[in-house]
C-alpha cells in the first residue's frame, strides 16, 4: 500500500474512533472563532459557482456556506461525520470520499474550503490534494486553507493523529508549486493556544 493511502486510512480510522468526542467539542458553528467566521464569509462572498468543503467533518462549515447562498457540498472519509452531517443538515449534500481524489469535473468548481483538513498530510504528500483542488477549480476559482501555523514545518502530537504546523511562507510555496497564486494570508495568535493561520489562493493559469 502506498504511504499516502496508508496515512489517509490511519487518520480516518483515528477520527472514526473519536468522532463522538470531536462532534461534541467542534461540531457546530458555536465553537468557531468570530474572526474565522468573518474570514470564511468574506471569502465566500467572492465565489461564483459551486463550493466543495473538502474534509467537511460533521458539516457545519458546509451548511454555513449553503446558508450564505452558495451551492455547497461536503466530502469526508469518516462515515460517522457524514452520517451526522446528513442528519443535521438534510438539505445539504454530503458524500463519503477522499479530497485527494475529488468527485468533480476538471475546472468545474468555484471554490474549495479546506479548513484544517490538510494538517495530517506530510510535507512530501501535501501537494497531492493541492493539485487535486487546482484541477477541480475554475480558472477564477479560489481555495481557502485553514491550518496550524509555526515558524517552520514541524510535526506535533495532535489529539487525534500526528499533524503538522506550517509557516505561511512554506505552505505558500507548496501552493505556488501546485499552480496557485497566493492572494492573502492571515495569522491569529493567542496566549497559551496554538497559532492559527489561513491562506486564500487562486488558480494562476487560465483553463
Amino acid at each position: 500500500m502506498h504511504r499516502l493511502d496508508r496515512m489517509v486510512i490511519e487518520v480516518s480510522d483515528a477520527y472514526s474512533r473519536r468522532a463522538a468526542e470531536y462532534i461534541e467539542h467542534f461540531g457546530s458553528m458555536s465553537a468557531v472563532h468570530p474572526s474565522d467566521r468573518q474570514l470564511v464569509s468574506t471569502w465566500a462572498s467572492g465565489i461564483e459557482g459551486s463550493v466543495i468543503d473538502a474534509g467537511c467533518g460533521p458539516g457545519q462549515w458546509t451548511n454555513f456556506l449553503a446558508e450564505l447562498g452558495l451551492p455547497a457540498r461536503g466530502t469526508d472519509l469518516v462515515s460517522e461525520f457524514i452520517e451526522r452531517a446528513r442528519g443535521t443538515y438534510p438539505e445539504v449534500p454530503f458524500t463519503i470520499g477522499s479530497f485527494n481524489t475529488l468527485d468533480a469535473v476538471d475546472g468545474s468548481v468555484g471554490g474549495v474550503l479546506s479548513w484544517y483538513s490538510l494538517i495530517h498530510h506530510e510535507p512530501d504528500t501535501i501537494r497531492v490534494p493541492l493539485l487535486e483542488f487546482n484541477r477541480a477549480l475554475r480558472s477564477d476559482g479560489t481555495l481557502l486553507i485553514g491550518f496550524f501555523e509555526g515558524p517552520v514545518v514541524e510535526k506535533f502530537a495532535h489529539a487525534v493523529a500526528p499533524a503538522y504546523r506550517w509557516s505561511v511562507d512554506d505552505l505558500s510555496g507548496q501552493l505556488i508549486a501546485a499552480g496557485f497564486d497566493v492572494v492573502e494570508s492571515h495569522v491569529r495568535k493567542a496566549s497559551g493556544q496554538r497559532s492559527q493561520a489561513a491562506i486564500v489562493a487562486r488558480c494562476k493559469d487560465a483553463r
